[in-house]
């Protein structure tokens, strides 16, 4: 991980312009450091667009996009998704530079806390149901997001572009036979299946549970949008609830049942059109499978390629070095790959069509 930012050169930036001119260097809060590809500072004491505003530094692009297309990106995720009302709003943008090699964003803060699984599942379902609806661009003006015309072909692209780390990082014989067997599987499903997926529509990406926030009155949103693209809804309800998506967070750990499953899809597709949720209900399976495989690969590129030769960290580093070090090695554990592929290899199957 990179060294935390200099709040002083923080500071300089955000005066620099006009709407936060007035505040001094100690209304700078950082807060707690739990994820791997940003910082987050608070600013007190002033209120924008109702909000408390909340500073995102990046840390590094996860889709290797250099500094300034990196948040040109992700300005475009928040800019677009949260006019769902489920995201919150991009207040400023400040360009990367000397002192803030990455740069940052100003959004508004969620004044609230982490969500409680299972309780606030239906209210995630809500939040990316929000999102899904919302009116899709033109192909033309799509850009700069991801575009997945094909959203098995766009899965199946990351997919294939970690999977050559599995080796480097699951060591156990039957794990690598576990991960190639849903290998094949996918291929032979994205052979079989390219080009019939419904329409696209507007993704949040990482969705497990740690980056939906609760707010006072209860309802959900989506915090975290660095890798928003258009592709399969059905990819985001699958990454929000498989058992390695919903254990990943440090501060929202839950194993949830068949029958939390369910009624999370339930709930979800009760928000939709019937004519969409009728399109979409036959790929719920089948794409939280590739989902799981997609997370599990770039799992195991993220360990080979930056967790397992980082320098150890010390302070409050040091828990989410360890923390995510464990949960990267639960990704390649046979217990966990069989406990994972139960959903749809076992007599009792999880039921979502």
């Amino acid at each position: 991980m990179s060294a935390p930012v200099d709040l002083s050169s923080l500071h300089a930036a955000l005066v620099a312009r006009s709407q936060f001119a007035a505040i001094r260097p100690d209304d700078l809060e950082r807060l707690p450091d739990k994820g791997l590809a940003h910082d987050h500072v608070r600013i007190k004491g002033l209120r924008l667009r109702s909000h408390q505003p909340l500073v995102r530094l990046p840390r590094l692009s996860q889709f290797g996009l250099d500094a300034l297309s990196n948040l040109n990106y992700q300005a475009t995720c928040f800019e677009r998704a949260s006019r769902s009302g489920h995201v919150p709003a991009l207040i400023d943008r400040i360009e990367p530079s000397e002192f803030l090699p990455m740069g940052a964003l100003v959004v508004a803060e969620i004044e609230g806390g982490p969500v409680r699984l299972p309780e606030h599942l239906p209210s995630m379902a809500e939040c990316l149901a929000r999102v899904h609806l919302l009116p899709v661009p033109e192909p033309a003006k799509r850009r700069p997001l991801a575009d997945h015309g094909d959203p098995v072909t766009g899965i199946m692209g990351f997919i294939e572009a970690q999977a050559p780390f599995i080796k480097a990082s699951a060591r156990d014989p039957e794990a690598v036979r576990l991960l190639d067997e849903e290998l094949a599987w996918a291929r032979g499903f994205a052979a079989a299946h390219a080009g019939s997926h419904p329409p696209v529509r507007l993704c949040l990406t990482d969705t497990h549970p740690g980056n939906f926030m609760a707010d006072h009155d209860g309802s959900v949103h989506f915090t975290d949008l660095e890798k928003a693209l258009y592709g399969s809804p059905a990819v985001d309800l699958g990454h929000a609830t498989v058992l390695t998506s919903t254990l990943w967070d440090i501060d929202v750990q839950a194993e949830l049942s068949f029958g939390d499953v369910q009624n999370f899809y339930a709930a979800y597709l009760g928000f939709l059109p019937a004519v969409m949720a009728a399109a979409l209900r036959p790929w719920l399976l089948p794409m939280r499978r590739l989902a799981w495989l997609r997370s599990t690969t770039w799992s195991c590129k993220w360990y080979a390629e930056r967790y397992r030769d980082q320098p150890v960290e010390t302070g409050l580093r040091a828990r989410v070095q360890a923390h995510v070090g464990r949960r990267l090695a639960s990704f390649v554990d046979v217990e966990t790959i069989t406990r994972v592929r139960a959903e749809w290899t076992g007599s009792d199957r999880l039921a979502l069509e």
